[in-house]
């Protein structure tokens, strides 16, 4: 009982931020995101009889913190599958982990694709949805394929993931200035418990998004670059402004975000069809049509404080190796 899954890493244009249930990870508002081709985790799952408990190795490094996280998704499969042996999981990523890059979303994604295999089980795809959402509340956006909606609901798992268009359908592109490779001090399930009991503009947050997203997805649905720019630039910033608002104020940006967000601003206003938008992280994320990539990629990688720049696309969901 072994398979292996990878599945790639993705970025919110409308972003989430703060849960309703911290227990099942149900965001308190949705989102709208972007799968990235060209990033990448992968994860190899094997049942043993002779374990006795759950193993997990990431980039070679055994990882008691995140097992039981790990542990609740494999359960819940195992449990569908009706099997009691434990596995060992190892899994990589070839881009900074925990850093703001959302490894955390591909890694589950992966996971229990992998695990889902592994056990030979026909699972629905909300289900698989909600067991991945158990350990990333974005998790479920890495199943799917190019520009991705997991929206409220008041079904049984509270959420719907869904591609609402295929990378072929609007072929964007993302350039990635990394300006750190160091796990953030602050994670996002951290810092979103923290703004929600803490922040004073959470409550306008989660009271305003719905017409973000609805209006972002509409923009999607008509192809309108610049009107997609505006209102998720506008997502990010008012993010960032709860997680600054609250307390201790979490400031995820460095001298670096600030100077390539000025930069992207700076080429947008001269033409270049080309936005920002970060997630809880150092990184910033320049989405932009596929002929502008070599523009925003020079530029980005001009910015001081840039380490790497990584050219991505729209990619497919998770999917099984072998």
């Amino acid at each position: 009982m072994q398979a292996t899954a990878s599945a790639h890493p993705n970025v919110a244009l409308i972003k989430y931020w703060g849960k309703q249930d911290v227990a099942t990870n149900l965001p308190a508002v949705g989102s709208l995101s972007l799968t990235l081709g060209g990033l990448t985790t992968r994860t190899s799952v094997s049942f043993e009889s002779d374990l006795e408990q759950d193993e997990l190795v990431i980039n070679g490094v055994p990882d008691a913190g995140a097992l039981s996280r790990v542990t609740r998704c494999l359960d819940m499969l195992r449990e569908h599958a009706g099997v009691k042996d434990f596995a060992r999981v190892n899994t990589s990523n070839d881009f900074p982990t925990g850093a703001g890059l959302a490894s955390s979303a591909s890694g589950y994604a992966a996971l229990v694709k992998a695990a889902a295999a592994a056990l030979h089980i026909d699972i629905a795809t909300e289900d698989l949805d909600y067991i991945a959402r158990i350990g990333s509340g974005s998790a479920p956006r890495s199943l799917h394929a190019g520009i991705v909606l997991l929206e409220k609901t008041s079904g049984l798992t509270g959420t719907r993931c869904h591609s609402v268009a295929i990378p072929d359908d609007w072929p964007l592109s993302v350039v990635v200035a990394v300006t750190s490779r160091q796990p953030k001090d602050v994670s996002s399930t951290g810092g979103m418990e923290s703004s929600r009991k803490t922040s004073s503009a959470y409550k306008g947050w989660v009271d305003t998004h719905p017409a973000d997203l609805e209006a972002g997805l509409g923009f999607v649905r008509q192809r309108d670059f610049a009107a997609l720019a505006d209102i998720s630039e506008h997502s990010c910033l008012k993010m960032h402004a709860v997680a600054m608002s609250s307390m201790p104020p979490l400031v995820y940006w460095s001298g670096a975000t600030l100077a390539c967000m000025q930069r992207i601003r700076e080429l947008r206003k001269s033409g270049v069809p080309v936005f920002f938008t970060i997630d809880a992280g150092p990184q910033v994320k320049a989405v932009c049509m596929p002929e502008a990539v070599s523009k925003v990629h020079k530029a980005l990688a001009e910015v001081p404080g840039v380490i790497d720049v990584l050219d991505c696309y729209l990619g497919n969901g998770a999917w099984v190796e072998s």
